[in-house]
């Protein structure tokens, strides 16, 4: 038998290259064929924004190639009462907002917490924990996950994982953990230090796409508030969405703020390894490679070790989460390197403590079928004062103010928990102040280009009407054409009462109830910490009040509505 080889021009590394060829020799002759049974495996994922999903898929993927019989699952449709008879089940889910489980993790997060959870003796377990250490329950549900399947007797086959925001490095660790423990023999091979499902081409999150900017004007008038609509060319780039999904945009950091930082340091200079290998100086990689918009507990800590501050020694040792809170709120990591000096020998140890800067997903706020070659974004400028300084969100402000000629990194962030009706017919409801209304652009652009039949209702918000209606002309002309059968719009401070989305959701409480009845689907987006609970209530007030539900009966309402995907919600 001929073995096959990897040709030359295949879009793969040299190092890719001679794996898969060594793999494929193995294989094929029979050295590398697994034997013995093969090994049940569960995956569930609990997932707001389609990062837990995509982990979950690329794991199953890669247990495919080796003695492994995978099944996965969206932990909210996942059948409960399997649990107690499965082998092996790996968990993979974020957390968001306070600490709060995914939207499809709610139902089972509260079962398995609850006193109605089975034991789980026979159960082996693992579980993958997503989060962000800029918030303080970092990786909590996960946690949670992890601790209670202890509680009820499982077995944890290997530790749990906490991830922060950059995941690929610790699911790499606690997938070839996991794998390693669940069949040391049959496992997967890596391929040049990753899991083989990772080989990816094409342009994605890690190879961004350099999109030219073709549009970038302020929606707002003149008042507070500062919006951008921004339009990315994806010509030539071969990368496709769907309306429901996020751009990932890579910013960059302002230089005057580099600057300052630079001539603070207690070293001078020097350069920095990156980890494709490549060198470059310690300014460039400040400015495109490293967080330095954001303060959190464990840089915090990290540079307390180098620095002989008072202050922050007594702040790490009393462990207070509202002191901690209280310190990084409004500062950046400028305010550590000129209020708190500390020690750092050369550029490698002084950026040893720093987080990679991270992509920023955007809701995609166009239909592919609308504009094509095009991804439209409708992005929030974010300034302030704080500490003696002027300050801003870093890509907000790079994109409004230090974009122009340049071509900043995309990629395409599926999000498939957060989708249109597949059947036209289907009415759908919209919440979204601000710069919430992204997403339901795209919807109405996408129901107008497919001729949906269905009925669109839009709940919008703002301070000021003459001032902050977004898309004012285009919503309007949606009205006149019967593609938004209708929109209320809350001006919060057009008048001495402030008035918002929730509040006009239970105001027209009756009709809400009467879309409901008639089987719409209703979707929310925008701010997670406030609005979107403040939405969750009025819509569980509307089912009380013109439903003639029982508190109960209205949050058995609620949750039966997310379960058949009826309520859905892009929060941040």
């Amino acid at each position: 038998m001929t073995i096959p080889v990897i040709p030359e021009d295949a879009p793969f590394t040299p190092e890719q290259r001679a794996w898969l060829n060594d793999f494929l020799g193995k294989f094929l002759s029979g050295a590398g064929a697994p034997s013995g049974p093969s090994v049940p495996v569960t995956v569930l994922f609990g997932s707001q924004t389609g990062n837990a999903e995509g982990l979950a898929k690329k794991l199953v993927k890669t247990l495919k190639k080796g003695n492994f019989e995978p099944e996965i699952h969206d932990i909210g449709a996942y059948d409960r009462s399997r649990l107690t008879g499965e082998k092996n089940v790996l968990v993979i889910t974020s957390t968001y907002g306070d600490g709060e489980p995914p939207d499809n993790a709610a139902d089972f997060h509260g079962w398995i917490l609850g006193d109605s959870a089975p034991r789980l003796e026979g159960v082996s377990f693992s579980v993958l924990a997503l989060g962000d250490t800029n918030y303080p329950d970092f990786c909590k549900c996960g946690i949670q996950f992890d601790t209670r399947f202890e509680q009820l007797g499982a077995k944890r086959l290997f530790p749990r994982v906490d991830s922060d925001v950059d995941y690929d490095a610790p699911f790499k660790q606690w997938s070839d953990g996991v794998i390693g423990v669940l069949a040391p023999a049959g496992g997967v091979a890596p391929v040049n230090g990753a899991p083989a499902a990772e080989i990816e081409a094409g342009y994605s999150k890690k190879n961004p796409f350099p999109s030219a900017i073709l549009q970038n004007f302020n929606l707002n008038g003149a008042g507070e508030k500062e919006t951008h609509h921004i339009a990315f060319s994806l010509d030539g780039s071969g990368l496709e969405y769907e309306v429901g999904d996020a751009l990932g945009v890579y910013p960059r950091n302002p230089e005057p703020v580099v600057d300052e930082i630079l001539a603070s340091l207690p070293f001078k200079g020097g350069n920095v390894s990156l980890s494709d290998g490549s060198e470059v100086t310690l300014r460039e990689a400040l400015i495109e490679h490293y967080d330095i918009g954001t303060l959190n507990k464990s840089i915090v800590q990290k540079w307390q070790a180098r620095s002989g501050s008072p202050f922050l020694r007594s702040l790490v040792e009393a462990d207070d989460k509202k002191a901690w809170d209280d310190f990084c709120w409004g500062r950046d990591l400028i305010d550590l390197v000129v209020d708190h000096p500390a020690d750092f020998t050369d550029a490698e140890e002084f950026v040893s403590v720093l987080k990679k800067l991270q992509p920023r997903l955007y809701s995609i706020a166009s239909s592919p079928k609308a504009h094509p070659g095009e991804v439209h974004l409708c992005v929030g400028i974010v300034r302030y004062n704080s500490y003696g300084r002027k300050r801003g969100g870093i890509c907000s402000t790079f994109l409004s103010d230090r974009s122009k000629g340049l071509q900043p990194g995309v990629f395409v962030h599926s999000n498939n928990a957060f989708r249109l009706p597949a059947n036209g017919e289907t009415p759908v409801i919209m919440v979204g102040p601000g710069t919430g209304i992204a997403p339901f652009r795209a919807f109405l652009e996408e129901r107008k280009a497919t001729n949906a039949k269905g009925a669109n209702w839009l709940f919008f918000g703002n301070p000021y009407s003459a001032t902050d209606f977004l898309y004012e002309g285009e919503l309007k002309a949606y009205q006149q054409d019967g593609t938004l059968g209708r929109l209320d719009v809350a001006w919060s401070r057009d008048q001495k009462e402030k008035v918002y989305v929730q509040n006009l959701m239970v105001q027209h409480g009756a009709e809400l109830w009467q879309w409901f009845q008639n089987g719409a689907a209703f979707y929310v987006c925008g701010d997670a910490t406030r609005m979107a609970k403040d939405v969750d209530a009025a819509l569980h007030t509307v089912a009380e009040q013109h439903g003639g539900l029982s508190k109960e009966e209205a949050a058995a309402f609620v949750s039966q509505l997310k379960k058949d995907k009826r309520y859905l919600r892009d929060v941040y």
